[in-house]
């Protein structure tokens, strides 16, 4: 063959077996697929988010354009998009693994305890002097306001470049104090105390005051709020990634047990009232003959999909959202990164044709 008709070497299929050269070549032709995604908020159970995301950014072919998130489903958000701006894929996968390192180090191992097998959980202690704080205002317990998670994000995070050049849309959920209304910061708004409102738990942080309005933990008002993905991005596809199962077996007995569920309930009520709007709205969106507007055209073709951990052991006990422990966040990274890996080989080709979350059976 004369050299100037030979293929340039970025032409040439990989010399390979034809499985391999299969893989080859549907990935020339897998176009990109868009997801929005809503983040849900659970404290140190956010490491599993990490683990998912890890797993996301890893596939070329997904791409996101909207992040919404409360609390930890925010910092995760906040901070992908930020080590996106700074380099691209990797730059993010990077950024989530330095952060919740980071994050891994704010527990001394002084206050974890070694059950049976590989579990992992707060020491007796700890949960002694957990709810025995709860007995006081951050104001008596915590006078001068120490988080150190504010230092973390100030020294990590360059709000003011992603104020101008954040490369997804970002809905950062906030409650006010005052009346309990939802307030979803955006990219243009974002600064270190949004960040902070939205994971401003009222027992253990001072409230965090933004333009004379006090916030506390978006969580109490959307986690995390799916709205703005519906109104405010093009992309039809949303992926829920959730920390709170959906049900739980069982009637809480104990205590602890009433007063954990409690919790978990009022984190997540606002969140199963608006999925339940969308299945509803969806339903009555339905093609038909009758001539649609602009919303019920866009909720025909709104897609939805989940991975959750509702069947995850590691997660099922709400003490261990406080277990800020460097084992215990990479373990459940890696849970989180299998569940990803499994959706996207189960469902990654379904984004951009087909729901894969039947929105009436879970939350109608």
């Amino acid at each position: 063959m004369n050299s100037s008709t030979a293929p340039l070497p970025e032409q040439q299929a990989p010399s390979a077996s034809p499985g391999l050269l299969t893989r080859w070549w549907q990935g020339l032709r897998q176009p990109t697929r868009r997801l929005n995604l809503a983040l849900q908020g659970g404290g140190a159970h956010g490491a599993f988010t990490w683990g998912v995301l890890d797993a996301l950014l890893e596939d070329p072919h997904i791409s996101f354009e909207g992040l919404s998130g409360s609390s930890a489903g925010a910092m995760n958000a906040v901070v992908l998009a930020d080590g996106w701006l700074k380099g691209g894929r990797e730059g993010a996968r990077q950024a989530l693994a330095e952060f919740w390192a980071e994050v891994g180090t704010q527990l001394p191992a002084g206050m974890i305890t070694q059950g049976e097998g590989d579990a992992i959980a707060l020491s007796p202690a700890s949960k002694l002097l957990a709810q025995w704080a709860g007995h006081f205002s951050p104001a008596q317990l915590n006078p001068f306001d120490l988080n150190p998670l504010r230092d973390l994000l100030a020294r990590r995070l360059d709000f003011e470049r992603l104020r101008t050049e954040s490369p997804f849309k970002l809905f950062v959920g906030t409650t006010q104090a005052s009346n309990g209304k939802l307030r979803v910061f955006r990219e243009h708004e974002l600064n270190l105390d949004v960040l902070l409102a939205s994971a401003c738990l009222p027992k253990l942080h001072h409230a965090v005051e933004i333009d004379g309005e006090a916030y506390w933990d978006g969580g109490y008002s959307a986690n995390p709020a799916v709205f703005p993905l519906f109104y405010d991005c093009a992309a039809s596809d949303v992926l829920l990634v959730l920390l709170s199962p959906l049900r739980r077996e069982g009637t809480p007995r104990t205590l602890e047990d009433i007063e954990a569920r409690i919790a978990e309930l009022a984190f997540s009520a606002h969140f199963m009232r608006e999925m339940r709007t969308f299945a509803q709205a969806t339903r009555y969106a339905r093609p038909s003959f009758i001539t649609r507007g602009r919303l019920e055209r866009r909720l025909q073709q709104l897609r939805f999909h989940m991975i959750d951990a509702s069947d995850m052991p590691s997660l099922q006990r709400t003490d261990t959202k406080l277990l800020a422990y460097g084992p215990f966040l990479t373990r459940l990274h890696d849970q989180g990164r299998e569940r990803g890996a499994a959706w996207l080989q189960a469902h990654g080709g379904d984004v951009g044709r087909r729901s894969t979350l039947d929105v009436e059976a879970c939350f109608g």
